[in-house]
């Protein structure tokens, strides 16, 4: 089984678009060795879902596919 726990000290970040004003904003993270966590912004000490990178490309290529459709 594999531990993805997340190590302390990571560096997470929002994307540009994002503001203050609450919203529906995701923050990411590049933990060693390679894995992408994501949270929501607005709950940090919530729950965190870990994707290796070529599942997050994934995620990132069909949300964008999906905005992009509406």
């Amino acid at each position: 089984m594999q531990n993805n726990a997340i190590p302390a000290g990571i560096q997470w970040r929002k994307s540009s678009y994002s503001s203050d004003q609450g919203g529906q904003c995701l923050e990411i993270a590049e933990t060693p060795p390679t894995t992408v966590a994501i949270r929501d912004s607005k709950n940090p000490a919530g729950p965190i879902l870990t994707l290796d990178p070529a599942t997050f490309a994934t995620f990132i290529n069909w949300t964008t596919a999906t905005t992009t459709a509406e």
